[in-house]
């Protein structure tokens, strides 16, 4: 297909902007990196057989309480995580005026996570420091799923609060903005940190949005990572069969998607 030339400023006269995208050798890089390894710990499913579910390492002995934004209408990895293993959870999501499924949360704030503290938003950090448990030495949970605003909540985050999580569930979204290399180096920043601390034990797409082709590379374009710190398990190769059998469909009307095998193999 023949481009016509038009000089950039032209394009952006006419409200358009156009630019080279990532190079695909440098996403399938940031793909290699997130290839979920085994551990000694065996993964189990934490709540519900549909959106709300997730596949979580099992160590989850002596974890003080779960940090838990993006509550939405659907709190039953918040309920079983208290049912079967004891821990509660602090809840966040300026969208909604209370806690769903008459769950009896640790605590709540209406507010969104984000870069800064605001009436609206408020950073990771402080939330972390206002709670009660945040004095002692045990570890947190993370369970993360606030619709784009992962990268820069875990951007802003401490390396010293970071740390003090042992489980991380965060569902990335936005995936087709890889593409644009300005987010991409930010995606890129953001797992960097990650894996600093972290290793990925399991990756799920969630069948919402489908799979979109990166220049050649087959992505989901939002997913669900579990993630175990580094301290915590040592590696023992990658995980080379997907879905895990303990996988499920976040939407239950529709199929599951199938994790490229690029991401694994």
């Amino acid at each position: 297909m023949k481009i016509p030339n038009f000089n950039k400023y032209e394009l952006l006269q006419r409200g358009l902007y156009a630019q080279h995208m990532t190079t695909p050798a440098r996403i399938m890089q940031l793909i290699r990196n997130i290839r979920p390894i085994s551990t000694w710990h065996e993964l189990v499913r934490i709540g519900g057989d549909a959106d709300g579910g997730y596949l979580v390492p099992q160590d989850l002995r002596d974890i003080a309480v779960c940090f838990s934004p993006g509550v939405d209408t659907n709190a039953s990895f918040e309920i079983d995580l208290l049912n079967r293993y004891g821990i509660n959870s602090h809840l966040a999501d300026y969208s909604v005026d209370e806690v769903p499924m008459h769950f009896r949360e640790k605590s709540f704030i209406k507010k969104f996570l984000g870069s800064y503290d605001s009436e609206k938003f408020i950073t990771l950090d402080a939330w972390m420091e206002q709670q009660e448990e945040y004095p002692g030495n045990q570890d947190f949970l993370l369970q993360m799923d606030i619709e784009g605003s992962e990268y820069k909540t875990l951007l802003s985050l401490s390396e010293r609060n970071l740390r003090r999580f042992r489980i991380i569930l965060v569902e990335i979204h936005n995936v087709e903005n890889w593409c644009d290399p300005a987010f991409f180096d930010i995606a890129e920043t953001v797992f960097a940190k990650l894996l600093k601390y972290f290793h990925v034990v399991h990756n799920h797409p969630n069948n919402c949005c489908g799979i979109v082709n990166m220049g050649g590379v087959l992505a989901p374009r939002v997913f669900e990572l579990s993630l175990i710190r580094r301290d915590r398990a040592f590696p023992a190769g990658h995980q080379d069969s997907f879905p895990h059998a303990l996988d499920r469909p976040n939407l239950v009307d529709r199929p599951d998607l199938i994790l490229p095998e690029a991401w694994y193999k």
